[in-house]
C-alpha cells in the first residue's frame, strides 16, 4: 500500500529581499521518514521554518492532511498537527525541565507522555528540576525533541536534532526516530550527518541553492560517493 501523504508542499517559494532562498520546492510526505540533506546555506532551515509558519512564504502551497496552512500563523499551523524541533533548541532559561515538559504536554492523551519522555531520555529525568541555563547543549537538544513529541503531532520536522548530542545518545536517537511511524507520526529530518539521515530514512532529498536537486533512496546515496562529493562536499563516505 502506498504511503498516503500527510504533508504536501507545492512550488513553495521564499524571498529574503532580492534573494530567492527557496525555489519551487515540492514534496509529498507520508508516514515514512524522509531526510533533507545539503551543505550549509542551501535553504534547509528556511524550508523547515516556512512549513511551520515561522518564515512567510512568497508563493506556493502547504497542505496538512488536505488543509491549506501556508497562510496561517505558526500557532494555528501547530493545531493542525505539525511540530518542529528548531535548530538552536530555543529552550526557556527560566523554566525547569519538568516545567518545560508540562507546558508542552497536550493533556489530551497520546503515545507520548511525560513519563515516556523520562523513560526514553533518562538524562532528562535526572535533570528534571534543573533550569534551562543549567543544562548542557546536548541536554537542551533532548528537551527540544521531547517538547515536540509531547504535542503528539501528526507530523514533526526536526532541524539538525543530533546537534550537540554525544555519539551514544545519537545511537539512541536513531532508535527513537525510527519508531515514530509506529505512533502515527511522520518525520521530515534535516541533518548534516549523512550517516544518521540514512540510518533513519529510506528516502533522501538533496537541497542545492534553494531547490530540490535530487531525490533518491538512502542506499543509492550511500553507494554513490561522487554524488556525495558533488552535493554534500564530503571527504569520505559517511563523514
Amino acid at each position: 500500500m502506498a504511503d498516503r501523504p500527510i504533508l504536501e508542499l507545492s512550488d513553495l517559494n521564499v524571498h529574503y529581499g532580492q534573494a530567492h532562498a527557496l525555489q519551487n520546492v515540492s514534496l509529498s510526505l507520508g508516514l515514512a521518514p524522509v531526510a533533507v540533506v545539503g551543505r550549509n546555506g542551501m535553504g534547509k532551515t528556511t524550508l523547515c521554518q516556512s512549513i511551520i509558519g515561522l518564515t512567510r512564504s512568497s508563493g506556493g502551497s502547504v497542505l496538512m492532511e488536505g488543509h491549506e496552512v501556508s497562510r496561517l500563523p505558526a500557532h494555528r499551523i501547530a493545531r493542525h498537527g505539525l511540530a518542529i524541533v528548531p535548530q538552536g533548541r530555543r529552550t526557556f532559561p527560566s523554566l525547569t525541565v519538568d516545567e518545560h515538559l508540562r507546558l508542552a504536554s497536550s493533556g489530551k492523551g497520546g503515545a507520548w507522555t511525560i513519563a515516556r519522555v523520562y523513560e526514553t531520555f533518562p538524562r532528562l529525568a535526572e535533570r528534571r528540576n534543573n533550569g534551562g541555563t543549567q543544562l548542557s547543549g546536548g541536554e537542551q537538544q533532548m528537551l527540544a525533541i521531547a517538547r515536540a513529541l509531547l504535542a503528539n503531532p501528526r507530523y514533526v520536522i526536526m532541524d539538525e536534532p543530533s546537534e550537540g548530542l554525544a555519539p551514544v545518545i545519537v545511537d539512541h536517537l536513531i532508535d527513537v526516530l525510527r519508531a515514530l511511524s509506529k505512533d502515527g507520526i511522520g518525520l521530515l529530518l534535516v541533518e548534516q550527518k549523512l550517516a544518521l539521515a540514512t540510518a533513519v530514512c529510506d528516502r533522501v532529498e538533496i537541497m542545492l541553492n534553494g531547490r530540490i536537486a535530487a531525490s533518491m533512496t538512502a542506499s543509492a546515496l550511500m553507494a554513490d560517493f561522487s554524488m556525495q562529493q558533488r552535493y554534500l562536499g564530503v571527504a569520505s563516505a559517511g563523514h
